[in-house]
């Protein structure tokens, strides 16, 4: 039979938490105040509990060896037995009297819920990576949401008994402050930007302080971060180190435009400068090009004079050869006592060059001649005399057109007759090919029948 299986008399308590917002909640007895007797602590038999979704109630009960807990996660609503909250089991000294109390605190954890704590960190100095002489104030605001997940855990981190929200929230904006000094102070070096444009990377700082905060307050303190907000990093524009940190980057932005600009400048004109010489050269070589196509070109269309002077040319070469032979002793004769005699290998030397520079000439004009007659030829032999061509109509489709020679094949085949449709331009419409004179001829002319 269950501890409070029997009838009780007197008033019952209803163990819930109404709060509408906490993290940890102490629960006491109608009509009494924290720490002030007993009874804050004291738990009539037949009590009932309430515990809602997405929260956890704890008893913790006081040993002469140590201290019990029993955790009731939600939804729970029954009354109190051994069954459901077995450390009672061990209470027997406290059932000589059924309506004796027994002793239990009673804390309420919200596991649902996710805390947010504002915080600001006031101004601070923070330092250029570029201009290390001037410090200026910074602050930053922003807010923290957490929950606690394992409610375990965070019992071992503190003690329910003096658990203070507001002294809980202190420590973690102190935890928050550090690190967002930290990251703030060091994100003109990380991000190599200068400290004046440092909100530009309020979204990367946000995720820097995020996730190393969220293993120091898990470790720590026991919740699990959902998420941290910076809404806002200012700075102290009346400061003197902002003053100095402002004039130092106008001048030097000043300087670097200047530099830039300069840079640019002489850019364009080395490359006006190239781009020049290179249409001059360009300019140049196609004119050289130019002319040497067209000496090509003139080369060609007068190729026969061409040959001829550089035949002539050859010719030129062997007739001074050849008046170089006296010289070269191809037509010395020498008598006895002054030397060899002819010297025949000159004189050979000199025929050949004689008969190179001959042959060179006579080819030439030969050509010449031919080039000379076959245009003379050309010029008095009159041009063909244009033949009658008709067309033949085969199975009602025009076919040819035929001259009269083929016309005459074509009799002789079979696949022209007297009767056959023909058209030749000039006739207004097709007429047989025997009414037409020039077509007679070709009908008188009919070759033998065979034996």
């Amino acid at each position: 039979m269950g501890l409070f299986s029997k009838k009780v008399s007197g008033l019952m308590d209803v163990i819930r938490c109404d709060e509408p917002s906490y993290l940890i909640w102490k629960w006491h007895p109608n009509g009494t105040k924290s720490g002030n007797n007993y009874r804050e602590n004291a738990i009539r038999w037949g009590s009932s509990l309430r515990v809602k979704d997405g929260e956890v109630a704890v008893f913790v009960y006081k040993q002469k060896d140590g201290t019990e807990q029993d955790f009731i996660e939600g939804p729970f609503d029954q009354i109190l037995e051994t069954a459901n909250l077995p450390v009672l089991a061990s209470l027997i000294g406290l059932v000589y009297d059924k309506g004796t109390p027994f002793q239990a605190e009673v804390y309420f954890i919200n596991l649902a819920q996710n805390i947010q704590i504002r915080f600001g960190v006031p101004f601070f100095d923070v330092y250029d990576s570029r201009f290390k002489d001037f410090g200026v104030p910074v602050a930053v605001r922003g807010s923290i949401n957490f929950r606690i997940d394992d409610y375990r855990g965070f019992i071992k981190l503190h003690r329910l008994s003096n658990f203070s929200l507001e002294d809980f929230q202190k420590q973690i904006r102190d935890v928050v402050s550090r690190y967002v000094k930290d990251c703030v102070a060091h994100a003109s070096a990380v991000h190599n930007i200068p400290l004046v444009q440092i909100e530009s990377k309020v979204a990367e700082i946000n995720d820097i302080i995020e996730y190393n905060l969220k293993e120091r307050l898990s470790e720590d303190f026991g919740v699990i971060v959902s998420g941290i907000d910076i809404n806002a990093i200012e700075f102290d524009k009346s400061s003197d180190g902002y003053r100095q940190l402002m004039s130092v980057t106008q001048d030097v932005t000043s300087a670097t435009i200047k530099a830039e600009t300069a840079a640019k400048v002489k850019d364009i004109a080395d490359r006006q400068r190239i781009e020049v010489e290179h249409y001059g050269e360009s300019l140049r070589i196609q004119r050289e090009e130019a002319q040497y196509a067209q000496h090509k070109q003139t080369q060609t269309s007068n190729m026969g004079a061409f040959q001829v002077e550089k035949q002539a040319e050859v010719g030129i070469a062997g007739a001074e050869a050849l008046g170089k032979m006296g010289t070269n002793g191809a037509g010395n004769i020498k008598f006895s006592g002054e030397g060899e005699g002819v010297n025949m290998a000159a004189m050979m030397a000199s025929m050949a060059v004689g008969g190179a520079v001959g042959k060179n000439i006579a080819d030439s004009m030969n050509s010449m001649m031919l080039g000379m007659n076959q245009s003379v030829q050309s010029s008095m032999t009159p041009p063909p005399v244009p033949e009658a061509e008709y067309y033949v109509a085969v199975k009602g489709q025009a076919t040819g057109p035929f001259d009269i020679c083929s016309l005459k094949k074509m009799r002789d085949s079979g696949q022209f007759t007297s009767e056959s449709l023909v058209w030749k331009a000039g006739m207004t419409e097709w007429a047989k090919a025997d009414t037409v004179d020039e077509m007679k001829s070709v009908f008188l002319e009919m070759p033998p029948i065979p034996n």
